[in-house]
């Protein structure tokens, strides 16, 4: 087994969000903030706002070119949910959005989104938690913007996670008339603790397992947090390399899930994250899922150095750095590929390879 550290962290350095993606995120989502709490209207109500997603929980990947970062921000509001409509409340925001974004923006079925330059936002409304919990969502913990990836709030998450038992908030779905719970806080304390658990290497597995993801042609689905969650409930605890978390993970994934899986949410166990995913696109993820497992455990297992990150470059692609004698291995063997023989090709199956 040859670990490749230094290449790992080259590659996850090139996949992750650059500093001007970041910037460019930082910027659009204050200006959000502060033209709400500025808002005439809307700002009686508002009573904080905070991030959640994969920018908030540090799972978040480069976007595939063309294509722009995602940053999901929460207002929680005292919109009583008893008297106010799924409907009602988000074309409350209607006049904000007209004045601030016209042109830039969709109702969607549960947020509106915003569509700038470089980024694109999911502005996520929430009706009212109880008055005795609206102070702890008005602290520091919540409202300021730092990662899981900087270890100052990582330390005052884990000093301050009882304040993070909070009820569910409700956001309203306006495709299903309802307002139904979601519990964007719960999944940023599992995603912290699984982190612990897996010795600091879970966050970049998910970044990893999300950029090979990004690399299929198809099928749409799953994406996102459904495949984040998919990697949270199969990636192994106490692994000790990135490569390892890879690997098994995958492995995990084919062994326990060859039909689609009922996945409980973090904090709301009824809800389903993989529902929205066909169970068509699921078996077409599944069969590339399984090519990608074994070609991934080749390399693992894989004692020479350039032909084991020979094989990673071949899954990653150009981010994954080419190893110096190149991807046909060290020389010293035959005249092939370079790579250790396989039981089956790296090709993608059900349609299409990687892009």
């Amino acid at each position: 087994m040859v670990p490749l550290p230094t290449y790992f962290s080259d590659f996850i350095s090139s996949i992750r969000p650059s500093d001007e993606d970041l910037d460019e995120f930082r910027k659009a989502h204050k200006e959000l903030r502060d033209r709400l709490c500025a808002d005439e209207t809307l700002s009686p109500i508002i009573v904080t706002t905070f991030l959640q997603g994969s920018y908030k929980r540090s799972t978040a990947v480069r976007p595939k070119a063309g294509k722009k970062g995602d940053v999901d921000v929460v207002v929680v509001t005292t919109i009583d949910h008893t008297t106010i409509t799924p409907d009602e409340a988000i074309k409350m925001f209607v006049p904000f959005m007209e004045k601030h974004y016209k042109g830039k923006y969709e109702l969607q079925g549960r947020s509106i989104g915003i569509t700038l330059k470089y980024v694109a936002l999911d502005l996520v409304i929430t009706a009212a938690p109880s008055e005795t919990e609206q102070d702890t969502f008005k602290s520091a913990s919540f409202t300021e913007d730092a990662t899981l990836e900087e270890p100052e709030f990582v330390e005052r998450f884990t000093r301050d996670q009882p304040q993070w038992k909070l009820a569910a908030l409700l956001i309203p779905d306006r495709d299903v008339k309802k307002w139904v719970p979601t519990h964007p806080l719960r999944q940023i304390e599992e995603t912290q603790k699984k982190n612990a658990r897996c010795g600091g290497f879970y966050l970049n597995v998910v970044k990893a397992l999300k950029w090979l993801r990004q690399r299929f042609d198809e099928p749409e689905h799953p994406k996102g947090y459904p495949v984040e969650h998919l990697i949270w409930t199969c990636c192994p605890d106490g692994i000790a390399s990135l490569a390892q978390g890879i690997t098994e993970t995958l492995e995990a994934i084919v062994r326990s899930y060859p039909q689609k899986p009922f996945l409980p949410d973090h904090g709301v166990p009824e809800h389903d994250v993989m529902k929205r995913v066909s169970d068509e696109d699921y078996a077409l993820f599944y069969k590339k899922m399984r090519d990608v497992a074994l070609l991934a455990r080749t390399a693992l297992n894989e004692l020479e150095r350039d032909k084991s990150a020979g094989m990673w470059w071949e899954l990653f692609g150009d981010p994954f750095p080419k190893p110096k004698g190149g991807t046909g291995g060290d020389g010293g063997g035959p005249k092939t590929d370079g790579y250790t023989p396989r039981t089956k090709p790296s090709r993608i199956e059900g349609g299409g390879r990687f892009a």
